[in-house]
């Protein structure tokens, strides 16, 4: 007797792995900290992968940007709350992010970090303040993250 799958398994197969790369690299909403400023570089979208954050993992946070001048160095500072608490703050250097000079236009800004296997999970709040050589804001957004726990994901 021939094992004869149903239509549906197919379906059904197909939608989760779907699903799951949706999910995995969702774009997420993000505001600017001061909805009044004219910001030089002007943010057009952020990428996370995976998401949610897996404590203990790799996660990936891409930001596309547009600049309207040339941005010669600088840094970006980061600064995540939890609950409304600061739980980290790190600068780090634009050029070691993306390469310099950045021309005038599109732009992506690629951070790589593994979060410790015991970073709580929740909702966490991220804002990213990008300043030139000059120290002068060139943008600051912020956004929320979720992060779960690594071995809730893994039993998936």
């Amino acid at each position: 007797m021939e094992f004869q799958p149903l239509p549906n398994f197919y379906l059904v197969t197909l939608s989760i792995l779907l699903l799951s790369s949706f999910h995995a690299q969702a774009k997420v909403s993000f505001k600017y900290c001061d909805k009044k400023a004219d910001y030089a570089v002007k943010v057009t979208g952020i990428e996370i992968s995976p998401n949610p954050v897996v404590s203990g993992k790799p996660v990936t946070f891409k930001i596309s940007a547009n600049s309207g001048q040339a941005i010669y160095g600088g840094q970006v500072v980061i600064g995540v709350s939890y609950v409304g608490v600061t739980v980290h703050t790190e600068k780090i250097d634009l050029c070691k992010e993306v390469s310099c000079p950045v021309a005038n236009g599109n732009f992506l800004l690629s951070h790589t970090q593994t979060l410790p296997a015991i970073t709580p999970p929740g909702s966490y709040t991220l804002k990213m303040t990008m300043k030139d050589d000059k120290d002068k804001v060139l943008t600051c957004i912020t956004f929320n993250f979720k992060i779960v726990l690594g071995s809730l994901l893994s039993d998936m």
